[in-house]
């Protein structure tokens, strides 16, 4: 029993006091994100548009997150991570107030767009603002950390979303929007350039002269961006079409899915942080990340190769969360790994993008041949892809390692 502890205990320390903070305002930022994952149904149920509309506001707020990670990436680097991410805060929070108050489709449509900009041009700022606070032996715990309080909070949200949104969905954008205002408020009080001085200051980056590469140069990270586009594809499945799946398909009830869905963050919650300690310190990342979606891409291969339901849906959500964990915290250190502090911000912004763009394709495209041809091909479709992605993070991983 001291043995685990002493691991769990490693695995958390050495973190600075401002990567804690920045996690808090991160779990308190999420933790009250509830308009997104029940948007469809306030458009559906609350204001009476169909399906097609809501949709179609869906994939507006997907256009405004890759207009927002583009514009949140230029801005950090010129204005600095913290006065992107405060501004984010807090008009990301007053946009969902506002948007709470929209009633006719072109205007839903025109607020949800600024909405994304805003909402998603924190992104940027904050991946950048982890690897200044970071150094290159805890990084990727670091990212982690993060990643850890997106979990829980998206988790916390979505729970108490479900029971809020039954009463009432008025107070979902209430909660949100003041959710966002508080954690500015957070930052402001923990992380301002004048109370931490892990922070730079405007000043400073007004000073400094020297300028980084454009991402758009860097062909290796070009193709890594390519290449994250096709992992984060075949990831999204697991939100659209896999429950789907479930309750279609292997006739699981929708308790069922819930219970198993949960598995994902709960093992996320108790391993990844330890798994990454672990792992860190041997400079693999690529390979990690190659290893982790050949995981992910078998899981989505079994579908079609055992037979069952609820094993076979335990065994996807096993494999799937292992791939997960090996794989996400690395890529972001990897892209950590190309910047400087001079160009971070559009790197991270770039990143960003590739992971809205799969969030408007992987479920539009996933269902599109689910509808069409059904779900078996459909698996044999999104385990190829990611084969193929492995395959590309491994060319990947040789070309970084005879550059070094």
């Amino acid at each position: 029993m001291s043995y685990v502890v002493r691991i769990y205990k490693n695995a958390y320390a050495g973190l600075s006091p401002a990567t804690w903070w920045l996690s808090l305002v991160m779990l308190i930022n999420r933790s009250g994100t509830m308009v997104v994952p029940f948007m469809t149904l306030y458009m559906t149920q609350a204001l009476h548009y169909n399906i097609a509309k809501a949709g179609t506001v869906m994939a507006i707020f997907g256009a405004g997150a890759v207009c927002g990670g583009l514009l949140g990436g230029r801005l950090t680097d010129k204005l600095g991570f913290y006065n992107v991410q405060l501004a984010a805060l807090l008009c990301g929070g007053a946009m969902f107030l506002v948007l709470g108050q929209m009633n006719h489709y072109p205007s839903i449509c025109v607020t949800t767009f600024i909405l994304a900009v805003l909402n998603e041009s924190f992104r940027p700022a904050n991946s950048t603002a982890i690897a200044q606070y970071s150094n290159e032996e805890n990084r990727t715990r670091c990212y982690s950390l993060n990643r850890l309080s997106i979990n829980l909070g998206w988790a916390v949200g979505s729970a108490i979303g479900g029971l809020i949104a039954g009463r009432n969905y008025q107070l979902l954008f209430w909660i949100d929007g003041l959710t966002n205002i508080g954690a500015a408020f957070l930052l402001l009080a923990v992380l301002s350039p004048k109370r931490n001085a892990q922070t730079p200051s405007s000043k400073l980056k007004k000073e400094q002269k020297e300028k980084g590469n454009s991402p758009y140069k860097d062909k290796l990270y070009m193709f890594f961006v390519f290449l994250t586009i096709m992992f984060s594809f075949s990831f999204f499945q697991l939100f659209t079409t896999v429950p789907v799946y479930y309750r279609e398909k292997l006739s699981l009830t929708e308790s069922t899915i819930g219970g198993i869905m949960a598995m994902n963050g709960l093992i996320i919650a108790l391993i990844e942080m330890v798994l990454v300690f672990k792992l860190e310190q041997q400079k693999k990342n690529l390979r990690f990340v190659a290893v982790g979606i050949l995981l992910m891409s078998v899981a989505f291969l079994l579908f079609n190769l055992l037979p069952g339901a609820l094993p076979v849906a335990i065994v996807f959500m096993l494999l799937i969360t292992a791939g997960e964990m090996l794989s996400m915290p690395f890529m972001n250190t990897f892209m950590v790994s190309r910047t400087n502090e001079h160009n971070r911000g559009q790197y991270a912004g770039l990143f960003t993008v590739a992971w809205s763009v799969s969030q408007i394709l992987g479920p539009f495209m996933g269902t599109q041949i689910a509808n069409r041809v059904g779900f078996y091909t459909l698996w044999w479709v999104v385990g190829g892809i990611g084969l193929f992605t492995v395959l590309g993070f491994r060319y990947l991983y040789i070309i970084t390692e005879r550059a070094k």
